[in-house]
């Protein structure tokens, strides 16, 4: 009988050698690849084991993020997408490989398109930032900024803690400012008032304190009760009067390109002769006009860092630029202990600030860290005379 030959897929295995069954082949994530190779050059892993490596929850992100850039980043954060260890290690990373400039997507197209089209600071958009930001709560703040309840950059060079770093930053724009018993001052951007007050009571001078927050104006008036101190709720377009000093800290990047020009001829209208002025801003290393598309959405609407060029231009034929100093290093000081603060305070916190909240607050300190650890942001103090300092101006520090 002949024997017919089956098909190797046919024949029983031998016993004891059972097929192993081919394992399914994974589906590849759609752009998880394209996201993985641009990290990568920040030397930043998905999924990795460091510190400063992404570690995603949700696919969908990467999508996202080829889609709309610096915006979903911080928006697929906000939703939990995503997490990192060492969130300020991760976006310094990028910040210095630039790929903030690599991965543009389309609602970073629109928000430029915007900011060149309207302009975003004036008018009723100019309290937007008020209503948005400065009036979430002063609960909120007071639990982040410390004692002095400063919201800008402290000064370091001999401070070791928060609170006495914001005094040594008062004291050093006084200084600069040559601030003497008698002079009337205005403060445009005047937040919860404490500059004002520290003035007054260790300078003996008088002042008018600007904010479009009301939140920050009800708290100001109520902390500078018992000092020759006003508080208005106003825009500095609209400001009258003459002052001694004019000074402005932690407000400028609110005032955008489109009205820079504006800004500075307000100060010069309200500066007596031989007066002195203080510009304490946040600068960018290259001139623009537009913020990243998620500070604008959900931190600091119609927000806009200057250049120095455009400050220069601005000011160009109105005041004479005594001194630029620039501490941005400190800043990165200074918000991380805004973020020790903070973290330390989230429990006793009412429930609005609820879990989204916090990681879109946390996500907010934590890039600012980057921005100033990068050096792509910087801390400016400048101070400009209207006529000139007689024989010149010798700068504190």
């Amino acid at each position: 009988m002949s024997q017919t030959t089956l098909p190797a897929a046919d024949r029983a295995a031998p016993p004891g050698n059972v097929p192993h069954a081919t394992p399914p082949t994974r589906r590849p994530v759609p752009g998880q690849a394209a996201v993985a190779t641009v990290l990568a050059r920040a030397d930043v892993l998905v999924d990795g084991p460091r510190p400063w490596d992404m570690r995603v929850h949700d696919p969908g992100v990467f999508p996202r993020l080829l889609r709309n850039g610096s915006l979903a980043l911080g928006e697929a954060y906000m939703d939990g997408a995503w997490d990192c260890e060492a969130l300020d290690q991760m976006l310094t990373r990028l910040l210095r490989a630039r790929l903030d400039e690599a991965v543009i997507g389309w609602a970073d197209r629109w928000h430029a398109l915007r900011a060149r089209l309207f302009n975003r600071q004036r008018g009723r958009r100019a309290f937007e930032v008020g209503e948005r930001h400065y009036d979430l709560g002063n609960d909120l703040y007071r639990a982040m900024l410390g004692a002095r309840l400063v919201y800008s950059c402290a000064y370091w060079s001999e401070a070791t803690e928060l609170d006495a770093a914001q005094v040594a930053k008062l004291d050093l724009i006084a200084r600069k400012l040559q601030l003497a018993p008698g002079m009337r001052v205005l403060d445009i951007g005047c937040g919860w008032g404490e500059a004002l007050r520290h003035f007054a009571e260790h300078y003996g001078v008088s002042g008018v304190g600007l904010t479009i927050s009301r939140e920050q104006a009800d708290f100001a008036r109520e902390r500078c009760a018992g000092f020759p101190v006003e508080i208005r709720v106003q825009d500095y377009h609209d400001v009258g009067g003459e002052f001694d000093r004019v000074f402005s800290v932690g407000m400028f990047e609110h005032v955008g390109v489109r009205n820079y020009r504006a800004y500075f001829e307000t100060v010069h209208r309200c500066l007596r002769p031989h007066g002195l002025t203080l510009l304490h801003t946040i600068g960018t290393n290259r001139s623009t006009d537009r913020t990243d598309p998620w500070i604008e959405r959900y931190i600091f609407p119609n927000s806009m860092l200057p250049s120095a060029a455009q400050i220069t231009a601005a000011s160009e034929g109105l005041f004479v630029h005594e001194d630029w100093h620039n501490f941005g290093a400190d800043y990165d000081r200074t918000l991380q202990a805004w973020r020790r603060n903070i973290e330390a305070a989230w429990s006793r916190l009412p429930a609005r600030y609820d879990e989204r909240f916090r990681r879109m607050w946390r996500y907010y300190l934590h890039a600012s860290m980057a921005a100033f650890r990068s050096r792509n942001a910087q801390l400016w103090q400048l101070v400009l005379s209207r006529d000139g300092v007689p024989g010149g101006y010798v700068a504190p520090r």
